[in-house]
C-alpha cells in the first residue's frame, strides 16, 4: 500500500501544532519554505488542501483538522514504543540461580529494594537444581548450599540448623526442658531423617530420633512449622524473619551443620551490573535482622 510521503506528514504535524510555518520550521530545523513545501506535497497526495493560508497566516481546514488528530496520535504511539525499545535495549539482564528457599525466605523480602536502587538492571531468578557453578546453571550468580565451592566465592550465610517450632506447638506440647524432651515431640525431617538423629547423637542423646514426615522441600517444610504440626531442624540466619516476628521459636541453641554455609559464587567477568548485584548481596547478608534469642523451655 502507498503511503503518503512520510516528510510531509512531520511537517504538516508540526506546523498543525504550531498553527505556524515559521514556528515549525524552527522545531524542524529548516526554512519555512521547505516546511510549506512538505505540506504541499502532502496537499498533493491527498487531493485536498489541509490549511487554509491567508495574510496572516494559517488556519486547518476541515480536512486538516481530521488529519491532524490522527497523525498526532499516531506519532505519539511511535514515540511512547520507540522510547520503550530504546530503554530496554539499555537494561542489562543480571542472572541469579538460587535455592527456592533462599528466594522465599531471605532475597524476596529485599528484592524490590535493589529494583528501586538499579532500574535499569532486569534480575533474572532461576532454580540452582544441582548446579555447583554458576557456568553450570547458565547463571552470573549462584546461591548454594554446602562447603565452599572455590575461591570465587562469599559467605553470606550461616547454614546452621536448630531445633525449630512455632509458639502454637510449644504451647500445645512443651515445655521442652532438655534436648532429650524432644524424643516425644513430632519430628518433621527435611529430606531425610539422619539430621536429627545426628543433632541427638552429637549432643550425647541416646535416642532414635521419633520417625515424622519428611519432606523434600525446605519451604514444604517451614509451612508445616508454622502451622504447628512439629518441630524441625531449620537454618536460623535463613529464617531469621519468622523468628524476629514470633512464627517460629528456637528451642535450642545447639546447632547441626554448623560448617554449612549459604555461598554466593560468581563467575568469571562479571559484567558491571552483575559485580552490583553480587556486592548488593554480600552487603545485604550483613544486615540480616537479628535473631531473637534462643527460647529454653525449663
Amino acid at each position: 500500500m502507498k503511503t503518503p510521503p512520510l516528510a510531509g506528514i512531520r511537517a504538516f504535524e508540526t506546523a498543525a501544532r504550531h498553527q505556524n510555518f515559521r514556528k515549525a520550521a524552527a522545531e524542524l530545523g529548516m526554512t519555512a519554505t521547505a516546511v510549506s513545501q512538505h505540506v504541499k506535497a502532502l496537499e498533493d497526495w491527498l487531493g485536498t488542501a489541509l490549511f487554509e493560508r491567508g495574510a496572516r497566516g494559517v488556519t486547518l481546514t476541515r480536512a486538516g483538522e481530521e488529519l491532524g488528530a490522527s497523525v498526532t496520535a499516531g506519532l505519539g504511539q511511535i514515540d511512547r514504543s520507540a522510547l520503550q525499545i530504546r530503554d530496554r535495549a539499555k537494561r542489562t539482564t543480571v542472572r541469579l540461580a538460587c535455592l527456592p528457599s533462599v528466594v522465599s525466605h531471605w532475597l524476596a523480602p529485599r528484592l524490590s529494594d535493589f529494583r528501586a536502587a538499579h532500574p535499569h538492571i532486569e534480575v533474572s531468578i532461576s532454580y540452582a537444581a544441582e548446579a555447583r557453578t554458576p557456568a553450570a546453571a547458565g547463571a552470573d550468580l549462584l546461591i548454594q548450599h554446602g562447603n565452599m565451592p572455590d575461591n570465587r566465592a562469599h559467605a553470606i550465610l550461616s547454614a546452621a540448623t536448630r531445633p525449630t517450632c512455632s509458639p502454637l506447638y510449644l504451647a500445645r506440647k512443651g515445655p521442652f526442658a532438655a534436648p532429650a524432651d524432644l524424643a516425644f515431640a513430632d519430628l518433621l525431617h527435611d529430606e531425610t531423617p539422619s539430621a536429627w538423629q545426628r543433632w541427638f547423637t552429637e549432643g550425647g542423646v541416646d535416642i532414635a530420633a521419633p520417625s515424622g514426615p519428611i519432606f523434600a522441600d525446605f519451604n514444604l517444610l517451614l509451612s508445616s512449622l508454622t502451622s504447628g504440626l512439629g518441630i524441625g531442624l531449620c537454618p536460623s540466619e535463613l529464617i531469621a524473619r519468622d523468628l524476629s516476628e514470633g512464627r517460629l521459636i528456637v528451642l535450642f541453641e545447639r546447632p547441626n551443620d554448623a560448617d554449612k554455609i549459604y555461598w554466593l559464587a560468581e563467575r568469571e567477568r562479571l559484567t558491571p551490573e552483575a559485580a552490583l548485584m553480587r556486592d548488593w548481596l554480600v552487603a545485604q547478608a550483613g544486615q540480616a535482622p537479628a535473631m531473637l534469642p534462643v527460647t529454653e523451655t525449663h
